[in-house]
């Protein structure tokens, strides 16, 4: 049909709805009061224009896939042997967000979860010949334990590929993790600023 990749991205024109430019919904500005969404009445909240819609890959549409959390599109293109797909998602949920949308905005993610986008995406590299010096600050803020250890195979990932990783963090499963440990304090604020220790973890 002349499609090109193009035509299934809601970030430029060709295939994304004209009304609402792919974003699902219509801003409406309110004078005095906070600005509220409305879901597009043309695209219905899809995005994409209605003859988009009617490709479809294993009976989903770009939306359908879209809507998939992370760990939901691994099963169904693992399903169906698409395995570059399957290897770009898998960081992803290494560093335990297999719950996030494929399509939902960046805007939405929490500070953590921005860190951990990054994270993958460098993972998904591999081995490169430049290296890079990751500073990350309280990645595992609203991790459960189980993501916790994810997160620190994700980061071990890293220095295994000869990357250098500087973690702000008060997570004591990470803190004794570490190679070399500066702690600051001895309180916050200006109650702090000195460095109480630093050395190796010794158990």
């Amino acid at each position: 049909m002349g499609y090109k990749p193009k035509h299934f991205s809601f970030n430029v024109d060709g295939g994304r709805c004209d009304e609402c430019k792919g974003e699902g919904v219509i801003n409406v500005s309110m004078q005095f009061m906070a600005d509220i969404e409305l879901e597009c009445e043309v695209c219905k909240g899809t995005r994409f224009k209605s003859e988009i819609l009617e490709v479809k890959f294993d009976e989903k549409s770009i939306s359908d896939i879209l809507h998939m959390t992370v760990d939901e599109a691994l099963a169904f293109f693992k399903d169906n042997n698409e395995e570059k797909i399957v290897t770009k998602l898998k960081p992803l949920q290494e560093v335990g967000l297999g719950y996030l949308q494929l399509g939902q905005s960046s805007s939405t993610l929490s500070g953590g979860e921005a860190q951990r986008v990054k994270l993958a995406s460098f993972l998904v590299k591999g081995v490169t010949t430049d290296k890079t010096l990751f500073i990350f600050d309280e990645p595992s803020t609203g991790l459960h334990f189980h993501d916790i250890q994810k997160l620190l195979k994700s980061l071990q990932a890293l220095i295994d590929l000869g990357h250098s990783v500087i973690v702000i963090e008060h997570q004591p499963d990470i803190i004794k993790c570490a190679d070399y440990i500066i702690d600051i304090g001895p309180e916050a604020g200006k109650h702090g600023g000195e460095v109480v220790f630093a050395g190796t973890l010794r158990i």
